[in-house]
């Protein structure tokens, strides 16, 4: 597996929480997140990196995507 870099549309709650929206892949597409399900630290144990691990659900499909650790950028593990 290796990190893929992606753009992530994302909002802030009143908690100062950061809520990711949609994102678009490499290749132009755009995907809508259904909800949120968990965020906590974690490492990409398969394509490496640390940072807020969140747990999302795109298309009804459960997923993870990472808020990369100092740097700010979001990437995804891919084949």
């Amino acid at each position: 597996m290796r990190k893929v870099y992606i753009v992530v549309s994302a909002v802030f709650d009143t908690e100062g929480m950061i809520l990711p929206q949609k994102f678009t892949w490499k290749d132009g597409r755009t995907f809508d997140i259904d909800r949120v399900i968990d965020v906590r630290p974690a490492a990409s144990l398969k394509a490496g990196g640390f940072g807020l691990r969140y747990t999302v659900q795109i298309l009804g499909k459960q997923t993870h995507m990472w808020l990369e650790d100092g740097c700010k950028k979001w990437f995804v593990e891919a084949k």
